[in-house]
């Protein structure tokens, strides 16, 4: 609610000149409008495009074939464990921040299988869990 002497509240000064600074020299527009271009009212937003925008592969269900043919491969490894066989196992990693993931081949030496854990251990260290991979490949089981 407005009062009566609301309305002339500013009529002592609105007739004033506007203060100018005797030590600092005035800005032009240009100059004010380039100290609020780095201001940037969505901190991230182009973070968030680029990830919204990376593609990511959905997992394959494999059929009982294949998890067949999985199984007899890694009892065959369980099985020469001690021959240092060199492998390639295709294997699905789920994505940390949104669904599906990537499928990565990692070749090397197995040296060890956690049957209750169920993963699979290479002589480098990489753990893969048996439920993620997709393929395993090697000389080896060409005769299997």
């Amino acid at each position: 609610m407005k009062y009566k002497s609301d309305e002339h509240k500013y009529d002592k000064i609105i007739s004033l000149p506007h203060h100018q600074s005797k030590k600092r020299k005035h800005m032009s527009m240009t100059e004010r409008a380039a100290q609020f271009g780095a201001f940037r009212a969505l901190t991230g937003y182009e973070d968030e495009i680029a990830e919204t925008a990376r593609c990511t592969d959905a997992k394959i269900e494999l059929d009982i074939y294949a998890k067949a043919e999985i199984n007899a491969k890694l009892q065959y490894i369980n099985d020469h464990i001690d021959d240092g066989q060199e492998i390639t196992v295709t294997y699905f990693v789920p994505d940390e921040r949104k669904s599906g993931g990537a499928y990565v081949a990692k070749t090397g030496v197995v040296s060890k299988l956690r049957e209750y854990e169920k993963q699979l251990i290479f002589a480098d260290g990489t753990e893969i869990l048996v439920n993620e991979i997709f393929s395993i490949e090697g000389k080896q089981f060409n005769s299997v």
